[in-house]
């Protein structure tokens, strides 16, 4: 028979559900049965968290980028319109970062737009 190695996984097991489970209130942090649970859990909620965040980022950008427009007399869609029809590559965050750091900018960017909007 060959040689046992690697030790007890049993107790390896248990060690990593435990670690994951530090810091959790109560019994979840220390109770083998109940912390593997919660750490099943919070392993869903934070891999479904991480693509909310996508998302809400991009509302976010688009948010701000609407307020920006609607400063220089124009709306969203016909910001975006416009840049589309010229060619502009700027997409949603760095519009919102230009819009919310160099209004100035952005008004340069929005007025470009609007003349291409104008045309057709």
């Amino acid at each position: 028979m060959p040689r046992a190695r690697g030790g007890n996984k049993r107790l390896q097991s248990r060690k990593k559900i435990l670690t994951l489970a530090k810091g959790f209130k109560g019994k979840r942090g220390r109770s083998h049965r109940i912390a593997k649970q919660a750490v099943m859990k919070a392993l869903k909620n934070s891999y479904i968290g991480r693509r909310l965040k996508k998302r809400n980022f991009r509302s976010l950008w688009i948010t701000r980028i609407g307020a920006a427009a609607k400063q220089n007399g124009l709306s969203y869609s016909t910001l975006l319109g416009g840049l589309i029809k010229r060619g502009v590559v700027l997409n949603r965050k760095m519009l919102a970062d230009i819009a919310a750091r160099d209004p100035g900018t952005f008004a340069e960017i929005a007025k470009v737009a609007k003349e291409e909007a104008q045309k057709g």
